[in-house]
């Protein structure tokens, strides 16, 4: 018994002992370098989402409190389409944390679980495995919106 519980602590020693090796060894993160590039892919993301929707109150003519609905399914769209061609995933490895724009990058989570699990079907494999990132996304979005929504009530309507 006791050899076990000396040969457990061993390995404990030795597995911190090596993580600290690969620790030491591993090349460090350029930080500054990679916040200017998710910043300047990031601010790009909103630049075109602020120029859609200028582009649709003026060409279309719809009212700016209202031309945030087609703007979003814009980005959605064009998120989608660069993830099917494979150009988004390449734009977020270089970008980083950039592409995670709320809106495109939860298109991306969704498009990217759809053409993954594609071969296995259109029911159990792209509706089953789609959601499971989006899912809780959507779940907690809801609850939050909830108890938002419960607050605001009770301090704007019921306080006075």
């Amino acid at each position: 018994m006791s050899e076990k519980i000396s040969s457990a602590n061993v390995d404990k020693k030795s597995q911190k002992a090596y993580q600290k090796l690969a620790k030491k060894h591993q090349p460090r993160p350029n930080v500054l370098k990679n916040c200017v590039k998710a910043f300047v892919v990031g601010g790009a993301i909103c630049m075109l989402g602020q120029g859609l929707s200028q582009m649709y109150v003026k060409w279309f003519g719809f009212p700016p409190e209202k031309a945030g609905n087609p703007t979003v399914a814009t980005l959605v769209f064009i998120s989608c389409l660069l993830t099917g061609l494979g150009v988004y995933d390449r734009i977020g490895q270089w970008a980083g944390a950039g592409t995670a724009v709320p809106v495109t990058g939860f298109a991306n989570s969704i498009a990217s679980a759809a053409l993954e699990h594609r071969s296995e079907g259109f029911v159990l494999g792209v509706g089953g495995n789609m959601f499971k990132l989006a899912g809780s996304v959507i779940v907690f979005g809801t609850v939050a919106a909830f108890f938002i929504g419960i607050i605001h009530y009770f301090f704007f309507h019921w306080i006075k």
